[in-house]
């Protein structure tokens, strides 16, 4: 059974570059992770990492959940 929609953030740990760090999206984005690291056939490790490296060359960086949750919606526009 799927959690409603307006289901509060979830904090699951991803390891990026070597460290653990924790990120909180709501399961709707967990699920959007999931299924693109399906389709790419890599762990999300490697989505997160990648997304990280983008952000972190943007001229006003977001936060790693926002940066991810951008991701997600403009992948599947």
């Amino acid at each position: 059974m799927q959690p409603p929609p307006y289901h509060p953030p979830v904090k699951r740990s991803v390891q990026i570059a070597g460290h653990k760090t924790s990120i909180s999206l709501e399961p709707l984005f967990w699920d959007m992770l999931r299924d693109a690291a399906e389709m790419e056939g890599v762990p999300i490790n490697a989505i997160v990492a990648r997304i990280d490296a983008e952000r972190i060359k943007s001229d006003t960086p977001p936060g790693l959940a926002s940066a991810i949750r951008v991701w997600l919606v403009s992948r599947n526009q």
